[in-house]
């Protein structure tokens, strides 16, 4: 059974890279354009991993890290950053939120498949 990510990001063009290169992987992907609609879709389907960008409207990614984490159902679910935030306090504040790994954009597909494989086991 293909294993579901849900993908957070404000920038249409951003969701459909990481779409593209996770279902030539054979992983199921759920949309969502920030935080707020990304905690409306969590709705007790299986989500096995979370890829979230900081920077969005409404709710910012590591707000949204923190309300999964509250989740009864999602708090344990892996979370990636992908984002282009690099200042160090910015990370460790991503950590600290819950956050299990922090990829860089621009990114290339194969290193967020290694990510993605690493945080789904």
């Amino acid at each position: 059974m293909s294993k579901t990510i849900l993908v957070v990001d404000d920038s249409a063009a951003v969701r459909t890279v990481v779409r593209t290169a996770l279902c030539g992987a054979g992983y199921t992907v759920v949309e969502a354009r920030d935080g707020a609609d990304a905690l409306g879709k969590l709705t007790g389907a299986a989500i096995d991993l979370i890829v979230s960008d900081v920077n969005m409207p409404n709710m910012d990614g590591i707000a949204f890290v923190r309300a999964v984490r509250r989740h009864p159902r999602y708090g344990r679910t892996p979370i990636c950053i992908l984002t282009t935030e690099s200042e160090r306090e910015r990370v460790e504040e991503g950590r600290q939120a819950g956050a299990g790994a922090w990829l860089f954009k621009p990114f290339a597909p194969p290193k967020l498949l290694d990510a993605v494989s690493a945080l789904t086991g």
